[in-house]
């Protein structure tokens, strides 16, 4: 239990049942609208929960609505959890609408939103280990929000099952190897979207295996796309749950068919020193030391652009959360290494993650 306890990602959350649209509406709210592929099992027992912890062969789609209150009612960086069910729109996190869609209707929402705002650039989030659906839904939400970044966002949500207990933790692991294929498949749906021009990826502890795994494919099957004609112009790998030897041979295999690729640490991450000991004391990737050899003469070699957060720690937080809880400063901070030209020679450019983002 205490290991589980130390990896998992979300606590005080409430029973299932948020996802249930509330008629309420509050004044200074704001309304997120996030477009939903997954490969989790549709729900039969709770029409809260829209999507259960359970594999699926099929991928699903749904668009859910989330209403966030004014930044003085609410921490920026948190998800506000309803104490009870409904929530209040004036200081919680609630769901406007939730709707199950088909194929069609998912991407024809998709290009709805990229006319409507004018954003033609994607973000798809891929969440980590011990995270329900609605969990997935509200982060993202969230992280749009905070971080005020101008994109349509794509949650890829997979079985995760949502508990704190160690054989949850391996569950989630299989069930992230079960994901992989789901969303390249994803990726390569948003490249065949007319209407949109970039593609953002965005992944969390155990879900950047999924999406070093998803790279790792589209680079084999097809270089030509992955290198160059695909619309997948950033990857950012937030406290990244893999094994760093593992991930050495991933890039490897990849070779120069990958997008730029950011990396994402905290020195200070104790899921992933305990997920260290679980998987035989090799490091993880996202509590690597990045001024340390070898990693400093590699990560340079492969042109990859790290942002050590260890540096933004504030008495209680979550390190492992700590990109999405402190968003602001880590946006502030790209914005920073941005200005000071650190990364910016013509081949480098592209490398510097959010940078469109950003602006």
């Amino acid at each position: 239990m205490s290991v589980a306890t130390v990896l998992g990602g979300c606590a005080g959350r409430p029973s299932q049942g948020v996802l249930v649209p509330t008629a309420q509406a509050s004044p200074g709210n704001t309304n997120v609208p996030i477009y939903v592929v997954t490969n989790r099992r549709r729900s039969d027992v709770d029409p809260g929960e829209m999507f259960s912890g359970e594999r699926s062969d099929e991928l699903s789609f749904a668009e859910v609505t989330v209403s966030i209150p004014p930044d003085a009612s609410r921490k920026i960086g948190e998800v506000q959890w309803p104490a009870r069910l409904p929530g209040d729109p004036h200081r919680d996190f609630t769901t406007v609408s939730a709707d199950y869609l088909d194929k069609t209707r998912f991407s024809a929402s998709v290009a709805a939103a990229v006319k409507q705002s004018g954003r033609n650039k994607v973000l798809v989030f891929v969440h980590g280990f011990n995270n329900r659906f609605d969990d997935a839904v509200y982060r993202l939400a969230q992280i749009v929000h905070d971080s005020k970044a101008p994109v349509v966002p794509v949650l890829f949500t997979w079985p995760s099952r949502g508990e704190l207990r160690l054989r949850a933790y391996t569950y989630d692991r299989e069930s992230a190897n079960f994901s992989r294929d789901a969303l390249d498949n994803v990726l390569s749906s948003l490249d065949s979207q007319p209407a949109v021009s970039e593609v953002y990826l965005l992944a969390h502890s155990m879900g950047n295996w999924i999406a070093l795994e998803a790279l790792r494919t589209r680079a084999i099957r097809s270089p030509a796309v992955a290198s160059g004609r695909s619309k997948l112009k950033h990857v950012m790998l937030v406290a990244p749950d893999v094994d760093v030897d593992v991930f050495r041979s991933q890039l490897s295999r990849m070779e120069g068919a990958r997008p730029p690729i950011a990396l994402f640490v905290s020195r200070d991450d104790g899921a992933l020193s305990l997920s260290k000991t679980l998987w035989g004391d090799v490091p993880r990737l996202g509590d690597i030391d990045p001024n340390q050899e070898p990693y400093q003469s590699e990560l340079k070699r492969d042109r990859i652009d790290v942002y050590d957060l260890t540096k933004l720690a504030v008495a209680g937080d979550d390190a492992h959360d700590r990109a999405f809880e402190q968003v602001g400063p880590v946006v502030a901070m790209i914005r920073k290494r941005m200005a000071q030209g650190q990364v910016l020679s013509e081949q480098h450019a592209a490398a510097n993650p959010l940078a469109r983002l950003a602006e």
